[in-house]
């Protein structure tokens, strides 16, 4: 496949802006980077009168904004705070959206960690909130053959193509049965609308109302702890696990009081919190590795250490998961500076 222009699709992408410049006051001229993301999406800032809006570039056949117009409509009457969609050319892959800011959540507490506490429940509560919308029939369901496919990334980009090492058929049967185990936790829990990357750099602060929500394209129903585990054991920032657990609590009481289907017993509601974030923590592995090897987006090796420091707490916890902890004892030792393969 041809790899698209990018200067026809900027051209195309200030075409489009003029058209639909005059009903914004839209200042074309002034387009400029706002982020990327892991995806080939792309955004861009542009002046509108006294204020900014955003410009989302999703380039066919890589991207879809469908999901996102959707999803947007469905969050939003719902209570979630997310961007208004303004304009759309979905033949393009072309949305003009209202702007949450710049400062993440990320941003936000690292630069005043006294707010960190603040900022979380309000993230808490806005996951209530979230989780208290139907989607069925709307977005798919987070179903087996999805999460073994995101299991499988682990094996595949994680073990052979980042640290070289190839299974042994006793180490590809440990990670198969433990796969299942996963997937059949998972699957057994208590199923509701999943944001899929509910964390730090996904959620705004606003001077509107906290958090603004971004990212949720990838919507699906499927275990009620995904999204709280996301934000609690997030790839780029670490809590220690006794605040993880003051508010993995304080969340538990918000959701039962809401009439969210959450296990009525806190701690197997924190051991199937434990056995999702395993899964999710095996899939990002696989991802970050992938966004190195395959699309050059290094600076996402940075993030490893985070990553298997929640892989680790889970295999280490649980009987079940020994042979993975061993597997990951063995590789890291093969390439001690996990993380910086040159």
């Amino acid at each position: 496949m041809l790899k698209p222009d990018p200067t026809a699709r900027m051209q195309a992408l200030q075409h489009w802006l003029q058209s639909v410049a005059p009903t914004h006051h839209l200042q074309p001229e002034s387009l400029q980077p706002a982020s990327s993301d892991a995806s080939f999406r792309r955004y861009f800032r542009v002046q509108a009168g006294q204020g900014a809006l955003i410009v989302m570039d999703a380039p066919p056949p890589k991207e879809n904004v469908r999901p996102f117009v959707t999803i947007a409509g469905l969050l939003a009457a719902g209570g979630v705070h997310v961007p208004q969609v303004l304009e759309q050319d979905v033949e393009q892959g072309f949305l003009l959206l209202t702007d949450l800011g710049q400062t993440t959540y990320l941003q936000a507490i690292t630069a005043e960690p006294e707010r960190a506490d603040g900022l979380m429940r309000d993230a808490l509560g806005a996951l209530v909130t979230l989780q208290g919308i139907t989607g069925a029939g709307v977005v798919p369901a987070y179903d087996a053959a999805l999460l073994q496919r995101e299991l499988d990334l682990f094996p595949e980009w994680f073990v052979r193509q980042h640290h070289g090492h190839v299974l042994t058929e006793a180490q590809q049967a440990s990670l198969q049965r433990i796969f299942a185990l996963l997937v059949a936790n998972n699957l057994a829990q208590p199923q509701v609308l999943v944001h899929r990357d509910w964390h730090s750099r996904n959620l705004m602060l606003t001077p509107e109302r906290n958090p603004g929500v971004l990212d949720f394209q990838d919507a699906v129903i499927g275990p009620i702890t995904y999204d709280l585990v996301s934000l609690l054991r997030d790839a780029y920032i670490a809590w220690p696990e006794e605040q993880q657990l003051d508010w993995a609590i304080r969340y538990w009481e918000r959701a039962r009081k809401a009439g969210l289907p959450v296990a009525p017993d806190a701690a197997d509601f924190y051991r199937d919190l434990d056995w999702m974030g395993l899964q999710r923590a095996l899939k990002v592995l696989g991802i970050f590795a992938r966004l190195h090897h395959r699309d050059g987006k290094a600076q996402y090796l940075g993030d490893l250490p985070v990553v298997l420091a929640h892989t680790r707490l889970v295999a280490a916890r649980y009987g079940a998961f020994k042979p993975l902890l061993q597997l990951l004892d063995q590789i890291e030792q093969r390439s001690p500076l996990v993380g910086y393969t040159f």
